[in-house]
């Protein structure tokens, strides 16, 4: 992730970061905590495969913190009432049919660090994000994916 990228979340991504960043520095601190005084009671450190893997699990955890940190600091909130519902946003879900395979699918389409595939969120900066960005209903989207081309007409734009 770049250094000053602006992270654009929903609130709910928002609250979502928060929620994980709380949990992890007053639940998961403690408990990676407790397992370091556990591993340490064994005796020997040097030789002790318990102590590397907890001492290895909070320095991960220091990290994520550090990255939940960072992203909560550099986020803007995408203001969900002033999604322009003619045009496809940042915030927007959008019903698409794939007219390849003649079906409808649901994307919401978020910033990068709320994307979630398989809850139907997409990143505004994916290959189908970014070609549904700025489009209304009714346009058909040529997408470049790594089969070729798939073709979605946009049928439902709403927050």
């Amino acid at each position: 992730m770049e250094e000053n990228k602006e992270i654009l979340l929903t609130q709910e991504g928002y609250s979502k970061l928060e929620e994980e960043l709380e949990y992890s520095k007053a639940v998961k601190r403690r408990e990676v905590a407790e397992r370091i005084k556990v591993a340490i009671s064994f005796g020997d450190i040097s030789e002790n495969a318990e102590y590397d893997e907890a001492k290895n699990e909070q320095a991960q955890l220091e990290e994520r913190i550090m990255k939940l940190e960072n992203m909560i600091r550099k986020a803007t909130i995408i203001d969900e009432s002033k999604i322009d519902l003619n045009k496809v946003t940042i915030g927007s879900i959008v019903k698409v049919n794939d007219i390849e395979f003649d079906e409808e699918v649901e994307y919401t389409i978020v910033g990068s660090a709320e994307a979630d595939p398989y809850d139907g969120k997409i990143s505004n900066e994916s290959p189908v994000g970014k070609a549904l960005l700025g489009r209304g209903t009714g346009e058909v989207v040529d997408v470049h994916v790594p089969d070729g081309v798939a073709k979605f007409k946009i049928l439902e734009i709403r927050r």
